[in-house]
């Protein structure tokens, strides 16, 4: 186990290093660029230089956009992202870092609760759908996960926000994390009772666009297993149909669940830029998104650089799980 840890460790460095250069030759391709934005108004009127604004983004390596100058620019992010140093945001007031940490918290508290969810109701309904296949039961919940999974996270999300908040007033049309009407003397309960109030609106959405996912595969590998020799065997035994679904079914349902579970992690801590967007969310998926419009290349890059993070971490404790949960799947 330790020897093939080691081993996935060293791929995973090697993973993360050609993704942070395709990313940062990516991220100099775009064709925004905050400088010119932010310096347009000023070198317009005459109050600053072309030559000025070059001279500022030699600041941070970013004055040539030649093969050789994002070249030398990357070796300069590399360097001081090596000694935990990811460089300063150009729109927030802070280091990468600290926009990571502070953003973060919102985005996996969202997440979180929304993925508890999903788990809580597609996992049983995959599973009961298997067992009464082709039913009404199956039928129904197909159908209204497919009509789910077929709506995009803005419209869904505008939607929402156009009869829920605009048309009934049950919520904050502005979205946020709070109203816009709370007392600055609020108390601690009421502003958690605001604060949780306005995340249902954002969870609604990620459970509605991925239960249907999550069900479907329950349902695909819970249809594979019930067809499997040793649940025959179960049955003709005569063990109870709740103890052969539960005992037998539902653990062995779980193997492969746990590879598409673990793919969650990034996105439990990445956040979602589009639904964080449309409900106002200050999460870090916004801050993603706002990096991406604006031309931050240093958010842009620790922001992505997280998320491959997550994503090799993911798959690393995916393999080691199926060993905990299978022990035929043998690591080496």
């Amino acid at each position: 186990m330790v020897k093939y840890i080691l081993k996935r460790l060293l791929l995973a460095l090697l993973i993360l290093f050609s993704v942070s250069i395709i990313l940062y030759f990516l991220v100099r391709c775009m064709p925004m660029d905050f400088f010119d934005q932010q310096f347009a108004a000023a070198v317009g009127s005459g109050n600053m230089s072309e030559q000025d604004v070059l001279h500022i983004k030699a600041l941070y390596g970013l004055d040539d956009n030649s093969f050789l100058g994002i070249l030398k620019g990357y070796w300069s992010w590399l360097s001081g992202f090596l000694q935990g140093n990811m460089g300063h945001s150009f729109i927030f007031p802070a280091s990468v870092e600290e926009v990571i940490k502070e953003k973060m918290g919102i985005s996996f508290g969202i997440s979180f609760v929304s993925l508890i969810l999903e788990l809580i109701i597609a996992i049983p309904l995959g599973i009961k759908c298997a067992c009464n296949q082709y039913g009404k039961i199956d039928y129904t919940a197909t159908i209204l996960c497919m009509i789910g999974m077929a709506f995009p996270s803005f419209f869904l999300g505008n939607l929402l926000i156009k009869w829920l908040a605009v048309d009934l007033g049950w919520f904050d049309p502005m979205g946020g994390l709070v109203s816009s009407n709370l007392p600055q003397d609020a108390s601690m309960m009421l502003r958690f009772g605001d604060m949780l109030w306005h995340l249902i609106l954002p969870v609604t959405v990620f459970v509605v666009l991925n239960i249907g996912s999550i069900m479907r595969y329950t349902r695909t590998n819970t249809l594979e297993v019930l067809n499997a020799d040793y649940i025959r065997t179960a049955r003709a035994k005569g063990l109870s149909e709740g103890k052969v679904i539960y005992k037998h079914v539902f653990r062995n349902t779980m193997i492969p669940l746990i590879t598409m579970l673990t793919f969650t992690l990034p996105t439990l801590f990445g956040g979602a830029m589009i639904t964080e967007e449309v409900f106002n969310m200050p999460g870090i998926g916004q801050a993603a998104y706002q990096a991406l419009q604006k031309g931050d290349v240093p958010l842009i890059m620790g922001y992505n650089m997280f998320i491959a993070a997550l994503t090799v971490t993911g798959v690393l404790i995916s393999d080691i799980m199926y060993a905990v949960v299978d022990p035929r799947v043998k690591l080496a």
